[in-house]
């Protein structure tokens, strides 16, 4: 399995402004391997791997390319080839996608050692030290520990554009390393749990737990406020620069919260359940809705799929997708279609009578629909009418963040 740590480094401004010119050189290779892909015979690139026999060439060429790293030069190229699959992806899908360009230093942050070039050293307190091949020592804020089980593969420094800088560990750790995940025919209504991601309430449980949004009101007060201010800068000028980054901290804060609140969230339900249940969301079509925009995209129900799914490896948890459509408007007792618009809030049916919150409905029917992708038949002794909650339980945002760490103490996929 493969997941990442993220930490926050603390360079020097010597090391820092090393740091700098060797990205800066990385996105000068990331641009060369566009102009070579676009100009040069096929029959000697075409793969990061055939990429890899030029770059000696490239050294003795322009030496500016031997400062860096050779490992993480390699590293760079495959990048762009990795960049260059994904729009072929996209493409294939029926998306209308244009094609890459070259790299401004504002959208080339980052820069990744793969396999070697790298160590580790001083981890036996909060700071540790990580050594770079041609940089030298960058010191992190070490505030949890990597497995011991896990191997370090590569190591991604970035820098934000708020200015600070952060490293990501890629991580690997054997299968059977892991925690075993339990046995898919012992899954029952009550080591089990569907999940409705909704409006009014964040997540419902199918066993009658919400969890209520973040308020983040407060946050975006504060951007718009500091937007206005960044707006009456003169663009260019040193004033428009330091309101630019106060602008990025606020959007980061933001970013930040909400990542720490759905870390919380999953890491509680793959400890508490053997299988979580959840819809299988097409954000970006939801994103392109003219209502209610906004709070779909705070959600940020991509990501917090993303979190459970990998976290259920780690924990030893069943995660499953299930078919969206029409979770809602079935009866979770009698499967009889009852369309309601988004401002009723109640589940009624008019074949059956069951009646309880629609949201609890909906979390009812992913439940029914993940033990029928399991393969597994739905638990006599549990019927619907007794499973559904009378009664729900609330928990609030502001618990989840109480009861929870006040750092980012999860792992997260790291971005190039």
């Amino acid at each position: 399995m493969e997941y990442s740590h993220r930490y926050p480094a603390c360079p020097t401004q010597q090391v820092a402004a090393v740091l700098d010119s060797h990205i800066d050189i990385h996105r000068q290779a990331y641009n060369y391997a566009l102009y070579e892909y676009e100009n040069v015979d096929t029959d000697d690139i075409g793969s990061a791997y055939k990429h890899h026999y030029r770059l000696p060439d490239w050294k003795d060429e322009y030496p500016l390319f031997s400062e860096v790293n050779s490992k993480a030069l390699q590293r760079t190229v495959t990048r762009f080839y990795q960049n260059l699959n994904g729009l072929s992806e996209q493409k294939q899908n029926g998306r209308n996608v244009g094609k890459l360009t070259w790299k401004s230093p504002t959208e080339f942050q980052s820069m990744t050692y793969s396999q070697s070039g790298f160590e580790l050293k001083n981890t036996s307190g909060r700071r540790a030290t990580l050594w770079l091949s041609k940089i030298g020592d960058i010191p992190i804020r070490y505030h949890r520990e990597i497995p011991d089980e896990a191997d370090i593969k590569e190591v991604t420094i970035k820098k934000e554009t708020t200015g600070d800088w952060f490293v990501s560990f890629g991580l690997e750790t054997d299968d059977a390393d892991l925690t075993k995940k339990p046995d898919v025919n012992s899954l029952n209504t009550s080591n089990s749990v569907g999940l409705d991601l909704g409006i009014r309430n964040y997540v419902h449980t199918s066993d009658g737990t919400t969890v209520d949004w973040l308020n983040l009101e407060d946050e975006y007060d504060r951007l718009r406020h500091d937007q206005r201010k960044l707006s009456r800068k003169e663009q260019g000028s040193s004033n428009y620069e330091k309101q630019r980054r106060t602008v990025a901290k606020v959007k980061r804060h933001i970013r930040r919260k909400v990542l720490d609140y759905q870390h919380k969230i999953t890491t509680w339900l793959v400890r508490e359940y053997d299988a979580v249940f959840v819809e299988d969301l097409d954000v970006k079509e939801m994103l392109e809705q003219s209502h209610n925009a906004r709070n779909k995209q705070d959600a940020a129900w991509h990501q917090f799929i993303t979190l459970l799914e990998y976290k259920a490896d780690l924990y030893g948890c069943h995660v499953v997708q299930v078919e969206a459509a029409g979770t809602t408007k079935e009866c979770a007792k009698c499967d009889v279609e009852t369309a309601k618009p988004i401002w009723v809030r109640e589940h009624s049916c008019p074949s059956c009578g069951l009646e309880c919150d629609r949201d609890a409905n909906a979390a009812m029917n992913v439940l029914q629909r993940g033990f029928s992708e399991l393969g597994l038949g739905w638990p006599e002794d549990t019927p619907v009418e007794t499973v559904l909650p009378t009664d729900t339980h609330s928990v609030s945002a502001k618990r989840v963040i109480e009861t929870g760490s006040p750092t980012l103490n999860e792992a997260a996929p790291a971005a190039e």
